[in-house]
């Protein structure tokens, strides 16, 4: 959903208190800033249009409501996308684990790999079914992380200085991975390659694409689109 508006914001830092990545962790963004686009969905959330979820319902249908379906894979953003090289590509995980990390692309393969299978809801109103995946699941990535007990949050930065953030039993879900490969394919760049965050009960915008930070805290930080009415 939202995740495709991520933008480069305030020289890429949006969450405080977490240093910039050095020269080669900054791709350069092709495209420009559709500030007009930014500000049609703040107030999209001052009205509340599209939010249309009902947690008292819980899931019913697999197309939830207000969303209709789609075969393309529609490429949302402001204009402006990472070009993230598979050399320079870096995954830094710290925060309240027992075991922080910092992978390249190389290594990040060399984890225990798995496929899954599972639909795209984006809060822009589509939806489409069984996209297949591969990459290394959030199960996988927490037995060699080993969160501490006080970890209930994590907050997610792309390469173009997008955050979200989403609990800790959220991204524990047997469905979560970081995926570097859609339809057999290494993962495009417009989709967020070289990898992205993929959490399918949840909309998109909190399946960050470009993803190459995450850190594991006890208090929540709102994100991009958070801080702008979205949560």
């Amino acid at each position: 959903g939202f995740i495709f508006f991520a933008i480069l914001y305030s020289a890429g830092r949006l969450f405080r208190g977490w240093p910039m990545a050095d020269d080669t962790e900054r791709p350069d963004l092709i495209g420009a800033i559709k500030d007009k686009l930014i500000r049609s969905k703040e107030k999209w959330a001052e009205e509340g249009r599209l939010l249309t979820g009902r947690p008292d319902l819980g899931h019913v249908n697999r197309l939830p409501p207000g969303q209709r379906l789609v075969t393309n894979w529609p490429v949302l953003d402001l204009g402006a996308q990472p070009d993230v090289k598979p050399e320079n590509w870096r995954l830094r995980v710290g925060g309240a684990v027992e075991n922080p990390a910092v992978w390249t692309l190389e290594q990040f393969h060399a984890l225990p790999q798995e496929d899954f299978t599972s639909d795209i809801h984006c809060v822009t109103a589509w939806s489409r079914y069984d996209n297949h995946w591969r990459g290394v699941s959030s199960r996988a990535l927490l037995d060699l992380l080993k969160p501490k007990a006080a970890a209930r949050h994590l907050i997610f930065q792309s390469y173009d200085g997008y955050t979200t953030n989403v609990t800790h039993a959220a991204f524990s879900d047997p469905d979560v991975l970081l995926a570097h490969s859609w339809e057999g394919a290494a993962l495009p760049r417009e989709h967020g390659g070289p990898v992205r965050v993929v959490i399918p009960d949840w909309y998109f915008w909190k399946s960050p694409k470009w993803i190459t930070r995450i850190e594991f805290s006890a208090t929540d930080r709102p994100g991009f689109w958070e801080t702008r009415g979205y949560h």
